[in-house]
């Protein structure tokens, strides 16, 4: 069968508790900290669309290309997203990543995510408002080491952040 019309299910399915919720997210930022634009873009539906600042992907193949390009620009990335709310088929996510850019110039980007899954757990739809602030590197509080947050580091609330 074709993949496209019947794709590989994602789980948690919705309708998400706040526990499928948290795991929901948990993947998500895991995948995102991999900093791998074809990993990351398999969570989201062939036709998926996004509002990320200014920019609109929509599909697998722009979302790539967009992840491309970010990840070219904030170099030593690092993520962590934190649950707000879910409800049936939606979850709403905040959340803060530090990079810095080619000029060694450090920034802590905060921002709210609005997400809506299809029934077979691919995000359909996503909405991110980013703001990003100007950091000394020495007031940086994500140190792990490239790749997914060890389960020991505190998250977002613990952080104060």
């Amino acid at each position: 069968m074709d993949h496209r019309t019947h794709p590989i299910a994602r789980p948690p399915l919705p309708p998400f508790t706040p526990e499928t919720a948290v795991q929901k997210v948990r993947m998500a930022e895991d995948a995102w900290n991999t900093r791998d634009p074809e990993r990351v873009s398999r969570a989201y539906s062939e036709d998926s669309r996004w509002r990320n600042r200014a920019e609109f992907p929509v599909g697998r193949a722009e979302i790539v290309a967009f992840l491309q390009g970010k990840w070219a620009r904030e170099l030593d990335y690092r993520l962590i997203k934190e649950l707000w709310a879910c409800a049936e088929n939606r979850i709403a996510v905040r959340f803060a990543y530090e990079w810095r850019d080619d000029a060694g110039n450090w920034f802590r980007s905060h921002g709210n995510e609005n997400w809506e899954f299809d029934e077979h757990g691919l995000m359909r739809l996503r909405f991110a408002s980013i703001n990003d602030q100007p950091i000394r590197a020495s007031d940086r509080k994500f140190h792990w080491p490239q790749g997914p947050r060890p389960a020991e580091h505190p998250g977002l609330s613990q952080l104060g952040l």
